[in-house]
């Protein structure tokens, strides 16, 4: 009799986390298992929130002279976009705004992190990147507007600007676009309250543009990420070859031969 596949000592395939056979793998606990942020599944969430806890517990512990010259480098102040532009928008991207990580965080779990997981880490790193760059951009574009007209001082144009808010939020503009029309509402609603609960406790006017700028970057995204992932030329239908016939079980052998004698 033919040892079953489940039998002790078998070598067919195992489950899938093997500690969560007979069933306990179904429901709210699947749920949750694909939802975890995973190196696989999300290499670049992961990779950005470790750049930022290095950079933060270096901001926290590192000599302050030398962590205020660097964040100096990469701020996105009006003069240093107008000499060193690339510099400063990438090494901007690279501090949080503030001594806390953790809001970071949960900022990159439900947002960046399965909006990477759904369509994948390169278009959820234009995303992220078209959100910086935009934000930073236009915000500080009205600031030098409103510095020249005489509406706000010259000073503002110096003032340190850096952090990846613009990123998180243009990820949840784009993430809104991959639900149905109830869910993509309710993500979008709660983006607006987001940014109005931040103009109401933070008179910041670079912040007042960039955060909402941002928020419609992703939504003008919609169209990228619920776009089909292009086949790569390996993935290509390939017609099969014809195998040579299999051999023919010894029985069946021993049967043809006996009907042949």
């Amino acid at each position: 009799m033919a040892e079953a596949s489940g039998a002790p000592g078998s070598h067919g395939p195992r489950a899938p986390y093997a500690g969560l056979r007979h069933g306990l793998r179904s429901g709210p606990l699947e749920w949750v298992l694909d939802r975890v942020p995973t190196p696989r599944r999300n290499p670049f969430a992961l990779l950005y929130l470790a750049l930022l806890a290095g950079t933060t517990l270096f901001a926290r512990f590192g000599d302050p002279a030398l962590v205020r010259q660097l964040q100096t480098m990469s701020s996105t102040d009006g003069h240093h976009l107008l000499h060193t532009p690339l510099r400063s928008l990438v090494m901007s991207g690279m501090w949080v705004a503030g001594p806390v990580w953790m809001p970071y965080l949960w900022g990159f779990a439900f947002t960046v992190a399965p909006l990477e997981r759904k369509v994948g880490w390169r278009r959820a790193v234009l995303v992220f990147w078209s959100g910086h760059v935009i934000g930073t951009l236009l915000s500080q574009g009205v600031v030098a507007i409103a510095v020249a007209t005489g509406h706000e001082p010259v000073s503002m144009l110096d003032e340190l600007d850096i952090g990846v808010s613009y990123g998180v939020l243009a990820s949840l503009g784009a993430l809104a676009g991959l639900f149905r029309w109830p869910g993509r509402l309710l993500v979008l609603a709660g983006g607006v309250l987001l940014i109005v609960h931040q103009i109401q406790t933070d008179q910041d006017l670079v912040t007042a543009v960039g955060h909402p700028t941002a928020l419609l970057v992703g939504v003008a995204l919609w169209g990228v990420v619920r776009r089909p992932p292009r086949s790569r030329s390996g993935d290509r239908l390939r017609v099969p070859r014809f195998s040579k016939a299999a051999p023919k079980p010894a029985a069946q052998q021993a049967t043809g031969s006996a009907a042949a004698g």
